[in-house]
């Protein structure tokens, strides 16, 4: 099997897990919201799942950089950096005070989130599909000669 398609079915999976932790975030916003779960239980189910999410996209964004995939890069390091800045300045974490007032925003914060990672997956099932056609390609030619 060619390095290439490995790279991108492992890129495949972590965009997997960054897109369902995005849409595990904004569900449990939206329980919150419509009152299934108290602001406790929704920031300990949210906060449980930040730290792994910032440490996958920021190891796909160095993924990227060590392979040399420059515009896949450039396309991650704006949310890595974003997060970044979110775990330095300590507000990263939702407050279960707070939660209520920030409820639209968080939100709002999240559906971008889910729509960049979902674009990015696009992107990344493109080029696994592109990679395991030329991998099939090219061992059919290898069989041939």
């Amino acid at each position: 099997m060619a390095w290439d398609l490995m790279f991108w079915i492992l890129c495949f999976f972590i965009k997997i897990a960054l897109v369902s932790s995005s849409f595990y975030q904004l569900l449990s916003l939206s329980d919150l919201e419509s009152d299934h779960l108290n602001p406790f239980e929704a920031s300990t189910r949210i906060n449980s799942v930040v730290i792994p999410e910032f440490l996958l996209q920021g190891f796909l964004c160095a993924l990227f950089l060590l392979t040399w995939h420059w515009f896949m890069f450039l396309l991650a390091v704006p949310l890595t950096v974003f997060h970044l800045m979110l775990y330095l300045n300590r507000k990263h974490l939702l407050d279960v005070t707070e939660i209520f007032r920030d409820l639209n925003n968080e939100k709002k914060y999240r559906f971008v989130k889910l729509g960049i990672y979902l674009l990015l997956f696009t992107l990344v099932l493109f080029r696994l599909i592109i990679s395991a056609f030329n991998s099939l390609h090219d061992e059919v030619d290898e069989h041939v000669f």
